[in-house]
């Protein structure tokens, strides 16, 4: 009887854990939103240099990328846990999240995540957000051993899934940051010209 019960049980994420995911994600959502909604076309689509994104394509990244962590998630959930695997980062949530967001590595993102103009002006934060609903949602129902599944991350290594929740809100500041910097170029338009400035 007490091998069945080990067996079955599974190690969820601790009510502190699922604040805590629930808190970065609530937050980085806020400063996000703070930072992007209002803003012009104009604003939306100013490049700074070539090669540089646009807050435009920069929102839209956030989203694709969100969307499809939280598929890979899911996914990997529905696989058997792996016992023998460990984070390269076990142990160390808050250093993983501060290098993320700090920023102090730069990454091109691979083609598949790069924008391509997917959803137009007035459906992109629509986008973000229902995106960011469902990871919402997720977090606050799933009972998943994230603990115990892992999947690779493509510059850091193996990571478990719960420290990939946590990379979401952190991609999301690290991204908010870049708005930031194309916001504070010297060509972007005027401030004058966001649609609910006061």
């Amino acid at each position: 009887m007490c091998n069945e019960q080990d067996r079955g049980r599974k190690i969820m994420m601790t009510a502190g854990e699922r604040e805590t995911v629930l808190k970065h994600l609530g937050e980085s959502r806020k400063r996000l939103l703070a930072t992007v909604e209002g803003l012009s076309p104009e604003q939306l689509h100013y490049r700074p240099e070539p090669g540089r994104w646009t807050v435009s394509e920069i929102v839209e990244h956030l989203t694709t990328v969100e969307g499809r962590v939280l598929g890979l998630i899911q996914k990997t959930l529905s696989e058997g846990p792996s016992p023998t695997k460990r984070s390269a980062m076990e142990g160390q949530d808050s250093a993983l999240v501060e290098g993320v967001i700090g920023r102090l590595q730069r990454f091109q993102a691979p083609e598949y995540l790069q924008p391509k103009g997917r959803w137009p002006d007035d459906e992109l934060l629509n986008a973000f957000e229902a995106t960011r609903r469902q990871t919402r949602d997720f977090v606050s129902t799933t009972d998943g051993d994230l603990r115990k599944h892992f999947y690779p991350h493509p510059v850091i290594g193996e990571l478990d899934l719960y420290q990939w929740l946590l990379l979401i809100s952190a991609h999301c500041d690290r991204h908010r940051a870049q708005t930031e910097e194309v916001m504070a170029s010297t060509g972007f338009p005027q401030q004058s010209e966001r649609k609910s400035a006061s």
